[in-house]
């Protein structure tokens, strides 16, 4: 898609992937509304319903519908993922500079302003939200924080990344770039930041890292022992196309 016609640009696009959000969407959208009309109110926001089963899509559009003409929504039918909903709202997205944002604010969207900074000051491509940056302030159990620690360990030893942190769902990309090595992911669910971030970097673009707040307002954990050897099968398979099929050239 790196040859799309891009129209009516503003500064920045946030993409919310969301599936069955409808407890948590309109106090998503308030709040980064809220935020980027502080910071720039050059924006759009693109919520992407990946296959929700509630009423997500219709509370949208609700929303939209009060007088909200920058929030805009995509979607389809079947759940397919994150990282198939990421990547297809990536297609509708115009704005300089686009950021990945989960719709449950366990992750601000106030970090968009730190995170450009990093972004100026550093000349960098992308800024990654990182759980693991000295500077962050975790607060979820006990489970995720071992999860998040191994899986660094892990992609550290096959991938040699020099970030620490690829699962963070929140995100900053220069609109190029991400246009540029997004069509060539294929991961949909649970490695889908580890490999856009392997495409990225093989390509020489530069990835800087931010201090994140993190709090989980979820009653109920998200990852558990089976989503892990999922996302570790996902991530051999990463590892294979880079190596051995050298699919990301």
């Amino acid at each position: 898609m790196q040859n799309d016609i891009i129209k009516n640009p503003v500064d920045f696009s946030i993409l919310i992937p969301a599936y069955n959000e409808e407890n948590n969407i309109i106090a998503t959208l308030k709040e980064t509304s809220g935020v980027l009309e502080a910071f720039n109110p050059s924006y759009e926001i693109i919520v992407i319903d990946d296959g929700s089963q509630d009423r997500t899509s219709e509370i949208v559009r609700d929303f939209i519908s009060s007088g909200n003409k920058k929030v805009k929504l995509q979607g389809y039918f079947a759940n397919k993922g994150k990282g198939h909903a990421l990547k297809y709202g990536t297609n509708f997205a115009n704005g300089n500079s686009i950021l990945f944002l989960d719709a449950d604010l366990d992750l601000h969207p106030s970090h968009l302003e730190g995170m450009y900074n990093i972004m100026l000051q550093n000349k960098a491509d992308v800024v990654i939200g990182s759980k693991m940056h000295k500077n962050s302030t975790i607060n979820y159990p006990f489970f995720r924080k071992v999860l998040s620690s191994s899986y660094f360990l892990i992609i550290k030893a096959l991938f040699r990344l020099k970030v620490r942190d690829t699962q963070t769902g929140i995100k900053l990309f220069r609109q190029d770039v991400l246009k540029n090595c997004i069509h060539k992911v294929l991961v949909k669910r649970y490695a889908f930041d580890l490999e856009l971030l392997v495409i990225i970097n093989s390509r020489g673009y530069k990835i800087c890292e931010a201090p994140v707040h993190v709090s989980e307002h979820r009653e109920f954990r998200r990852i558990g022992i089976g989503d892990a050897f999922k996302m570790l099968f996902d991530t051999l398979g990463v590892f294979g196309r880079f190596y051995f099929k050298k699919q990301y050239n």
